[in-house]
């Protein structure tokens, strides 16, 4: 149920999010405790909405788990965590049938699951709902659930400013009432985050407005580890419209047999892949940004016309409606398409279990790195993660706060209640400026002088958004832009080229330190106090060897 502001907040657990993850989270935590859940804005603008392709799991005839994960492996290139990837496709398919026994309704043909193929998939193991609404069916699903327990409760539009640290554990959150502008301190036994992802800091992105790094940034500057942040998966096919933002068109239509042209109508994916339009993601961007390149064309084309009008339409009726509305006719037309910033790979690393590196901070989702999906994600496994881990985050954090109370934070609350807040001069041009330096210097192919000019860039920004402000537009500029900073310092220490990431300077895969992960983190941790920072360097080191087994 939603709390009424003028209720105090109290809460044994607190759940920033409110996706696949944070919902799933939310419904074990609720067993042992109260659980508040934080949503800045509406709760239906997360990035689960938006999931149109499916839900991969091994539930079909032809399909087990063991082929799930080795395709899982395989897409991410050799830095996947083999044992959480073993989690992820053995849990699934209780995860999904618990959501089907809670009345969640998946696409059947002649009373039997549907069951579509994507790239990178050896079998036909995507699970979809409405044809292209999955994330939208299990958020409906899950919220539904949420709503009927009584110990959960809601705190919409309420932007989550930064995680209180006391004694070196995660203790609480500072937050801001979106409405009444007011800051105030919100005390839990422990906090998950899902918060999902960081595509708003590149120029062109899949995601929804709301995605702009919040918990990577706030768990980074209360000390946890962020890991991989280099491998951003960037979606091939985006609608390329000049006046308006990029809407994706899913990986399931050249799963039924869409096709790629370039600007002289030829298909062209067979001299980059003999999978074709059905290579993996990494692979199908940059061979599109390279005939961009070579025909000097902003887009290629996406043509679904030779699969019939009534089948489009059935089949993707989101997409179809929505390009209808923008004036093209996909059952007629070929559809202008060129890559878009889609997923984050790395984020706040987590074992198995959804534990960060800071004690009483729990992450699931998106805003995880959790090591499934290493350095290319295999297509619609994210939201199948945000389920199984989302589940262990909450359990896993029931138990790591068995007997210890609710701190203390008087002096915090003290702290912030003094703090003087300051005002950026221009949070939207800031926003667009680093959204363009992101998409030129630190997209689809990156290299060392562009780095550099991005790094650069972006510590000067650093300074600028060093203070505590006290609007969502200004703390999501903050949050953007130390998001930002970790993907390019990440990628400038990364020299090879694997999976997402692609380096021209560097373009060979197996150069000595391929298969080691980046680690940022701060050199000196944050106080805890809403603004009022020590602010460390970002350093980018290899893993050690306890944390490279089992990839």
């Amino acid at each position: 149920m939603l709390m009424p502001r003028s209720t105090p907040p109290q809460a044994d657990f607190l759940v920033i999010g409110s996706g696949v993850a944070g919902l799933r989270a939310a419904l074990d935590l609720s067993r042992e405790g109260r659980v508040i859940m934080l949503t800045k804005g509406h709760p239906l603008q997360s990035n689960s909405i938006f999931a149109q392709g499916g839900v991969a799991v091994a539930l079909s005839e032809e399909d087990d788990v063991a082929i799930h994960l080795t395709d899982t492996v395989k897409a991410g290139h050799g830095l996947c965590r083999r044992e959480a990837v073993r989690v992820l496709v053995e849990e699934g398919p209780d995860r999904i049938q618990e959501l089907i026994h809670w009345g969640a309704k998946f696409d059947k043909t002649g009373g039997k699951f549907a069951f579509a193929r994507e790239a990178a998939h050896s079998r036909s193991r995507i699970l979809r709902a409405r044809g292209d609404a999955t994330g939208n069916e299990m958020v409906r699903v899950l919220m539904a659930q949420a709503s009927r327990q009584k110990r959960i409760h809601r705190l919409d539009y309420h932007f989550t400013v930064d995680l209180v640290v006391e004694d070196g554990r995660c203790c609480g959150a500072v937050v801001l009432d979106e409405n009444s502008g007011e800051q105030f301190i919100l005390p839990a036994k422990a906090v998950v985050l899902s918060t999902g992802g960081a595509g708003q800091i590149y120029a062109r992105t899949t995601n929804p407005p709301n995605a702009t790094g919040d918990g990577m940034a706030m768990a980074f500057r209360a000390g946890a580890q962020l890991q991989d942040m280099e491998f951003v998966q960037f979606h091939p096919t985006a609608l390329y419209l000049p006046s308006s933002p990029p809407f994706l068109l899913s990986e399931a239509m050249r799963g039924e047999g869409g096709q790629l042209r370039n600007n002289k109508g030829e298909v062209f994916m067979q001299r980059y892949h003999p999978l074709g339009a059905l290579a993996p993601r990494d692979i199908v961007a940059r061979a599109i940004w390279a005939e961009m390149a070579a025909t000097r064309a902003r887009h290629v084309y996406l043509d679904v016309t030779h699969l019939g009008a009534d089948f489009v339409k059935r089949r993707f009726p989101t997409i179809y409606a929505t390009c209808l509305r923008h004036d093209i006719d996909i059952t007629e037309e070929w559809i202008p398409v060129s890559p878009s910033a889609h997923y984050m790979m790395g984020g706040v690393w987590t074992d198995i279990n959804g534990a960060t590196t800071l004690p009483g901070l729990f992450a699931a989702g998106e805003v995880a790195c959790s090591g499934v999906h290493g350095a290319n994600r295999l297509a619609s496994n994210s939201l199948l993660e945000g389920l199984v881990f989302g589940m262990r985050a909450g359990v896993a954090a029931i138990s790591w706060v068995s007997h210890r109370p609710v701190p203390d934070l008087t002096r915090q609350v003290v702290e912030l209640r003094h703090c003087k807040f300051h005002q950026l001069d221009d949070a939207e041009k800031l926003r667009s400026s680093l959204r363009r330096t992101m998409w030129g210097q630190v997209g689809v192919i990156r290299s060392r002088e562009s780095l550099i000019r991005a790094t650069a860039q972006l510590s000067r920004w650093e300074r600028m958004v060093s203070k505590p402000f006290a609007t969502r537009a200004d703390l999501e500029a903050k949050n953007m832009v130390h998001v930002a900073y970790c993907v390019a310092e990440a990628a400038l220490w990364r020299e090879n080229s694997v999976g997402a990431h692609f380096r021209s300077d560097f373009p060979e895969t197996k150069r000595p330190g391929w298969s080691q992960h980046s680690q940022l983190f701060l050199t000196e941790r944050s106080t805890g106090q809403s603004g009022q920072r020590q602010q460390g360097q970002v350093v980018a080191l290899k893993t050690p060897k306890t944390r490279s087994r089992g990839r």
